[in-house]
């Protein structure tokens, strides 16, 4: 979609829908083992957290409770599963007007008997966790 609609999609949403965050969501590209999700665009509140956006996700995608997921912001960048998603589209909404979120298995990043906690932790770190 070229980005002049997604814009004027925006501008509509945000008109009808002001305490709402508009968010398109998409599987990592080198994702195998997480399936797509049935639908890309979510409308959520504002005062939702991250984790709780999280559980959002891994409910559409039927996640066992021991299988890891990871919510990637702009393709590249973990957030704080504190912060509230006003916080993150404040600083990350890309300049037509979504949030773009990627989600990614353990897999995606190594296997968990390589890839050490503290490696995880320096990660998000690193990456605004």
């Amino acid at each position: 979609m070229a980005p002049e609609i997604r814009k004027e999609e925006v501008l509509a949403i945000r008109n009808r829908f002001p305490t709402k965050i508009p968010i398109i969501v998409q599987r990592f590209y080198k994702e195998t083992h997480l399936p797509h999700l049935d639908k890309s665009k979510f409308l959520v509140p504002q005062e939702i957290t991250m984790s709780q956006f999280q559980t959002i996700i891994r409910n559409r995608i039927r996640l066992n409770s021991h299988q890891a997921l990871y919510l990637l912001v702009n393709n590249r960048s973990m957030m704080s599963l504190t912060l509230t998603l006003a916080e993150v589209y404040a600083e990350h909404a890309d300049s037509d007007g979504f949030l773009y979120v990627t989600y990614a298995s353990q897999e995606v990043f190594g296997d968990s008997t390589t890839t050490s906690n503290y490696e995880v932790n320096k990660c998000m770190i690193q990456f605004g966790g």
